[in-house]
Formats: structure tokens, sequence, C-alpha cells
């Protein structure tokens, strides 16, 4: 062998061979130069550039050495199509880039293949939305809190409003400003028959507005449709009455007043703690069903302040989903947790609504007197899915007592789909419920049900 090679081989090796060091070979080392004293001035060979002193200023009028031109690569057409990969992958460097454009503007299978390498690139990296995932300022802001807890925390029976006027808030900053005239039919029951009101997406804002304001009264904020308000204090008089004082139809304008009360009552029942959760929430009065609309004899309404703001939740997703299906937006139902607190509440509220009901004699009379805390007649209401769990409603007495033992009927139902019912956008015929038992008692609470809806 020669020099590393084969015998009888005279090509010079594709790879050097390595430089042998100058220690190797024997020969001595060269002394350093000397160290160069403060104002010396090193010169190199004639023939090489000349080395200025860095304590030297330049002159302005000098111009500088031009670089030497860049020598182009010269490749072979096998190394040139090996690389078509790492060109269509951005992978090559400047020169070899360089080289293998030139050597597509004129070799037509390799512009060809180059094509589709780039083609079958583009599909390694798929389009994604741009949408935000609905749930995530949701998982961010849990994830935050669970952190560092906040100075100031919300109430547990406030979260689920506060939740729920975050993801309409951001439903709202999505949709363009002629969405905002986009016609929404608001629905609900009364006496036992579908009733719908027409207005757009900023009219069903300027609804929330109004009545969220009830709220506001009772903690003492200044009330959304002025100090001057006399009148009926219930949700359908109060929407009506903010509609005509207002640009009707309302405009996108209606964001800003509706978003800043919702961080004012947050802000408000968070500094008074969970003990204000028993602040008595009035919502004026509304007519016995089938009675005398007499204000006198009207049924007043009121809830404590952890009720109601878990009933501006309820209302506040419902009325997000008419927008969203108004503007053609996917909108999910809320958090199980939360889905299951609006369920309870409504599970709580028909056993004295049925009583209503019957007073009016819009549903069968009780079998039996009951004594308060006596055991009764008892359906028992099953919620699958989302949010859900079991409750047992009294049928004969709101202050009877429920119980297993007692069970003449059984009710299951999906969680949304009791919602729908309880806001009035299913009716009770069309609720999709698996039966068993008193078909009375179950039609009874079915529209029981239907009629927890309002304006």
């Amino acid at each position: 062998m020669r020099d590393g090679m084969p015998d009888g081989t005279d090509d010079a090796p594709r790879i050097p061979l390595p430089r042998t060091s100058i220690e190797d070979t024997g020969q001595p080392v060269p002394d350093p130069p000397p160290p160069r004293g403060p104002g010396e001035t090193t010169w190199r060979e004639p023939d090489e550039t000349t080395w200025r002193d860095p304590d030297e200023t330049p002159d302005p009028d000098e111009t500088p050495p031009a670089a030497p031109p860049a020598v182009p690569l010269v490749l072979e057409h096998r190394v040139l199509k090996s690389l078509l990969g790492a060109w269509a992958l951005s992978a090559c460097s400047a020169e070899e880039a360089t080289a293998v454009e030139e050597h597509l503007g004129g070799c037509g299978p390799c512009a060809e293949e180059a094509l589709r390498l780039r083609d079958a690139v583009g599909l390694l990296h798929p389009e994604e939305s741009l949408d935000l995932d609905p749930g995530l300022r949701t998982r961010v802001l849990e994830s935050c809190l669970g952190r560092r807890p906040p100075r100031i925390p919300v109430p547990e029976w406030a979260v689920p409003y506060d939740a729920e006027t975050a993801r309409l808030d951001a439903l709202l900053q999505d949709i363009g400003d002629a969405e905002w005239h986009a016609p929404v039919r608001l629905r609900w029951f009364e006496e036992d028959a579908p009733v719908s009101r027409k207005t757009t997406v900023a009219g069903v804002i300027a609804h929330l507005l109004a009545v969220d304001g009830l709220v506001g009264l009772a903690l003492g904020l200044d009330d959304p449709l002025g100090p001057e308000r006399t009148g009926p204090q219930d949700p359908s008089h109060r929407t009506e009455a903010y509609w005509r004082a207002s640009y009707f139809p309302p405009t996108r304008a209606v964001r800003g007043p509706w978003r800043d009360q919702t961080h004012e009552l947050i802000r408000t029942v968070s500094f008074a703690g969970g003990g204000s959760g028993r602040l008595p929430v009035p919502y004026g009065t509304v007519p016995v069903p089938g009675g005398d609309p007499d204000p006198e004899t009207a049924q007043k309404i009121e809830l404590p302040l952890r009720d109601s703001m878990l009933d501006r939740a309820f209302e506040c997703w419902i009325h997000a989903g008419d927008i969203a299906d108004a503007v053609d937006y996917p909108y999910p139902p809320p958090a199980p947790r939360h889905l299951h607190r609006m369920i309870d509440l409504a599970a709580r509220i028909l056993p004295g609504t049925l009583a209503e009901r019957r007073r009016a004699g819009l549903a069968t009379p009780p079998r039996r007197l009951v004594a308060a805390g006596a055991p009764g007649r008892t359906l028992r209401l099953e919620i699958e899915g989302l949010g859900g769990g079991e409750w047992f409603i009294p049928l004969d007495s709101p202050a009877a007592t429920a119980s297993a033992e007692h069970e003449v009927a059984h009710v299951a139902l999906d969680g949304v789909e009791f919602c729908r019912l309880a806001a009035g956008h299913v009716s009770p015929e069309e609720a999709a419920a698996g039966q068993d038992g008193d078909r009375e008692a179950i039609r009874d609470v079915l529209f029981a049900a239907a009629s927890l809806s309002r304006m």
C-alpha cells in the first residue's frame, strides 16, 4: 500500500488524509512573534494584505478592499440529484441550494422530481384551524389558579356565572358587525304553550344586561336601566323597557355595558365573601299560571344570591347557544360540574313550581294530603351524561319527604336535554325521556320543568 491506497492504484483518495502535525515531523517548532508594543505596526509579507494598527483611526476616504468573489459550487449530476430531498426540506447549505436551483433550470427530470418532493413536504404540515378551542381560556385559568390561588377568591357558587359570561364574551368577540343584527328568537313556555319573541343578537345581550341588573340591585350596584327606573321589576318588563329606551334595534355597543356589569358582579360577590350567598334577590312578581294577572295577587319570585347567580349562569349559557345558532358557530355545553349545579337548582325548584301549577288547575291534584316532613309520593329524576345524578321530587307537597321507598314514577333524561326542557327550548311531549310508573305524575313533572322557563 502507498499513502493509505491499495497497491496498483494511482488515483488520489476521495477523502483527504489528515494533515501531519509539525511536532511529528522532527523539525524545530518556529518561535512565536514577539509581542507588539503600543503604537507599533505589524506588517505581513509584501504580497499579502496589510494589517492596520487597531489603535489607529481609519481614513474615511479610504476604500475598503473588495471581498473575493464567491466561487460557485460545481457538483456532478448524481450528487445534485441526491440533494433534491434535502433541498425540498430546506436543509441544504446556501452554496448547495444555489447549485441545485441552477441545475433545475436545465434538467427536466430533476425539476419534475423536485416539484413532487416539494408537494410531499407540504403534506407533512397540514393546515390547522385558526379557531381557538372554546375551553382553552377555562383550562388556562384553572391551571393558573391551581398554581397560585387568587388573593380574593370567587365564591364557588359564583364560578359558573364567571365561566359562562367569559365564554359568551369570547363568542361575541369573534362575530362580525353584521352578525350583531342576525335574527334570534327567544323561546319559553307559558301555561303549557310555547311562546317566542323575535329579536337580534344585540337584543339578546340587552336582555341579559337588563335581567342581570336585578342581581346588581340586590348588591347595591347601579341599575343599567337608569336610576329613574319605575314599574314592574320582573325580567320581561325590564327587558321590554331597556329595548324601548335603547337604540332599536340595539347595536354591538351593548356589549361594553353588559361585560362591565358581569365583571362588577363577580368583583362585588368576591369582596362580599361566601356568606353573601344568602342575600335575597327579588325577581319581581309574575302572574300565577292560569290565574288573575292582578299585580296584587301575582306570585312573588325571590331567590338567594347563590341560587340567583346559578340561574343567571344557566340563562347566559342558553342564550349564548341561541346566538351561536344564529351565527352558525359551535357552542358546547358548560363544564360538567357547572351543569350539575344548574340541574340541581332546577330540581330543587320543581316541587314549588308543581304546587303552584296545582293551585292554578294546570296539574292533577295530590292523591292525599301529606303533613310537612311526612313521607309522600316520590318521582325519581335520573339525569344521564354530563352533570348527571339522581334527584327525588316530592309529588304531593313541597314540604313532604321524598325517598326511594315511596317512589311511584321514574324519569330518565340526558343532562343537556333536561336543561333545554327547563329553558323552554323543548316541549314536554318532545323531550326524549325514559319513563316508568305513574303517567300523570310524569306528565306533571315534565310540564312543571318546562314552566320554569321565562323570557
